[in-house]
């Protein structure tokens, strides 16, 4: 193998024209599957194939100028209410060059009413600019008729393209928002919902003329953080990042007992990380890993659940953590530093929790890894492709030095630029810098969406104070209680993270189900990334988990039995969430004595930092030993229920149930150890 971790032709067997022939038709149908499956499961890559004519370079001309001009305000900032107006007009009018109305639309050519929405979508920008002085002088953000013209366009193109890009829920979703301030005055009201009566200049320019609509916050962290980030990803895909992290992964662990799903683990890991997107990497990344797992004897509905449970997580991963943290931390006013520091432990303890499983399993079932000598050396990685590691070291460099978050991403772009020149095997030529504008432009366009439908809701809870009194009923259903308000938010995190993406799916719980922990004298931090959690682990919880179902359809397993399996490898990720609300430590901040609303913390001390890191790692592992019943030989029921048990009270962060905890855990290990036989052969996994 050379050092991307591919066969040199000469290495190869020699095959007849019609063998090659063979082969590349069967590898184009798989490839077919594959996208069948994102399509059927992912609405946004539902795009059109435009690869000729005028309106190619159209597409291709305004994605550049999107990218550019995202990199220009980043030094060059506008006023925020333009530069947010000319992210969502020009997202939009991609949006409705790029993608059909419906799946039974042609995907070859861009249909007339498309080209009068893309109109529409800039129409609002154009009038905005226009306008914008008149906006906020004279008129003082008072909508005047004209106004309210635009911003009804505005508000109709946003769920339009909303639609087409993330599917019917999330529309519907602001739909209902926007229909209630024009009811909420109405007798059949309940007492809690009356509001006074509002006209359409109240609403729409709440929404259209202001920061606290469709130009919120949300569109303010995709303009000013995310979309940077995004187009990150995208010149790292195109030096060949993925390729690294395959190969990496391979040479680290392919030749494990079970390696190929812990390949599996650490690369969807790292590109969920950078892209963000669950679903695209189950079915790019289970292309490669989900057959490895099934050749050396996974089932299929584990080997789709390990690749669904570990491309989920990698939104949790710092340092980039997909895009939501750069929500949150437009959100909560909180650094991203503070927020990346915060998320990695539990990030560690998730995916510690996934590989310990999948190791169990492999021990159990004696399942072998790749034979060493078919996978690519480190060194012959590294040599090959790993300086395109050292955009990440100095990404995380700058974050440390406080470099503002759009300068280092930014910088960093440029930087990866300059670094992929060190080889040829990852040198961008300015092609390759033109696709990677566009790729970004692309790939920003979901969050986008999301973001600026999200501002509908954000205005209407705004205008109407809807947000306080969700927050009250979650408290006054909670009866006081913190941790069944802590399951009333999980639930209500995972009910809309079920049909919405993460993005949205955590603005909302932030806005309305978040502070409702605040009275629980919980700190912000800790209450908007226990929100931002269980928004995520919707996608692998039965019974709509989108991420496992594309496992399930690359793998050929069951849906349901790899959701299911999905759950039982991330149960760590469900269970620390409660861990850190009860011991902020687990997140690197010592509260005490701070306000909830505190932006900055202290570290904890580090004897305290140490023991939570201890005892839950040691409570990571074992509880995952105790789900898959095995640690150096098979374990009764019994056996497996009281190590559950002294896994539990590890990971909770008290002193006396670590330490009862810990005794159950050794013990259990020293019996098993001392009784432990041949494991049993290969079964049915």
């Amino acid at each position: 193998m050379n050092s991307k971790g591919t066969a040199h032709s000469n290495d190869l067997p020699i095959h007849s024209n019609t063998d090659s022939e063979t082969n590349v038709d069967a590898e184009l149908e798989v490839q077919a599957h594959n996208r069948a499956i994102l399509e059927k499961y992912d609405r946004e890559s539902i795009t059109r194939h435009i690869t000729q004519g005028p309106v190619k370079y159209i597409i291709a001309g305004l994605c550049i100028f999107y990218s550019i001009f995202h990199l220009y305000i980043t030094f060059n900032p506008m006023p925020a209410l333009l530069q947010r107006s000319v992210h969502v007009g020009i997202g939009f009018a991609l949006i409705f060059l790029i993608f059909p109305a419906s799946k039974k639309s042609s995907r070859k050519r861009v249909a007339w009413y498309d080209w009068a929405w893309f109109a529409f979508s800039l129409s609002g920008m154009a009038y905005l600019i226009y306008e914008y002085q008149d906006i906020v002088t004279s008129r003082g953000g008072m909508a005047n008729q004209m106004d309210v013209i635009f911003s009804l366009i505005t508000v109709i193109c946003v769920l339009e393209g909303s639609r087409r890009i993330t599917g019917w829920i999330l529309p519907i979703l602001a739909g209902i928002f926007l229909a209630y301030p024009f009811v909420s005055h109405l007798d059949f009201m309940p007492d809690r919902l009356l509001t006074r009566p509002y006209d359409m200049g109240d609403i729409f320019g709440q929404l259209f003329l202001k920061t606290e609509g469709l130009y919120s916050v949300a569109i303010g962290a995709s303009v000013t953080f995310i979309f940077l980030f995004i187009l990150f990803g995208a010149f790292l895909a195109r030096s060949g990042m993925g390729q690294l992290f395959n190969d990496l992964a391979l040479a680290i662990a392919g030749h494990k007992k079970g390696g190929p799903a812990k390949v599996a683990v650490i690369s969807s890991g790292f590109m969920g990380s950078i892209n963000g997107s669950a679903l695209s990497n189950v079915v790019s990344t289970g292309a490669f890993t989900i057959p490895l797992m099934k050749k050396v004897g996974y089932h299929k509905d584990f080997a789709g659940a390990v690749e669904a449970s570990a491309s989920v997580g990698g939104q949790i991963l710092p340092p980039i953590m997909g895009a939501s943290a750069f929500i949150m931390a437009e959100t909560t006013g909180l650094p991203y530093s503070t927020i990346a520091l915060a998320a990695l432990l539990p990030a560690i303890l998730y995916y510690l929790g996934v590989i310990a499983q999948v190791h169990f399993r492999a021990g159990r079932r004696d399942l072998k890894g790749i034979a060493k000598e078919s996978l690519p050396a480190v060194k012959e990685v590294l040599k090959a492709r790993g300086h395109m590691l050292l955009p990440i070291v100095f990404l995380i460099f700058l974050l440390i030095r406080n470099v503002p978050v759009g300068y280092a991403a930014a910088y960093t772009i440029g930087f990866t630029v300059v670094i992929s020149m060190l080889r040829a095997e990852t040198r961008m030529s300015f092609s390759d810098i033109l696709g990677a504008l566009e790729d970004g432009a692309r790939q920003s366009l979901a969050v986008m969406a999301a973001c600026a439908v999200v501002g509908i809701i954000i205005g209407v809870v705004s205008l109407t104070s809807f947000g306080t009194v969700m927050t009250s009923s979650i408290v006054t259903l909670g009866a006081g209680s913190l941790f069944l308000t802590l399951i009333l938010t999980m639930l209500a995190s995972m009910v809309l993270g079920m049909g919405l993406p993460s993005i949205p799916a955590y603005i909302i719980t932030a806005t309305m189900a978040a502070p409702a922990l605040a009275g629980f004298d919980v700190p912000i931090l800790a209450a908007h990334m226990f929100v931002f959690y269980f928004g995520i682990f919707a996608n692998i919880t039965p019974p709509v988990c989108l991420a496992a179902f594309a496992g399930a359809g690359i793998s050929g397993g069951d849906p349901m039995k790899t959701g299911f399996l999905s759950l039982k490898l991330a149960l760590a990720g469900f269970i620390v969430p409660f861990m850190f609300i009860y011991n902020p430590t687990m997140l690197m901040i010592d509260p005490t004595g701070l306000a909830v609303t505190a932006k900055d913390f202290p570290l904890p001390p580090i004897l305290d930092i140490i023991t939570v890191v201890v005892t839950s790692v040691t409570g990571v592992i074992a509880l995952s030993s105790a789900l898959e019943g095995y640690f150096k030989g098979d374990m009764n029921p019994l056996t497996r229920a009281i190590l559950a048990i002294g896994a539990l009270l590890l990971i909770y962060p008290e002193i006396t149930t670590s330490l009862a905890g810990g005794i159950i855990v050794v013990g259990i290990a020293l019996f098993n150890i001392k009784t432990s036989k041949t494991p049993t052969k290969p079964v049915s996994v």
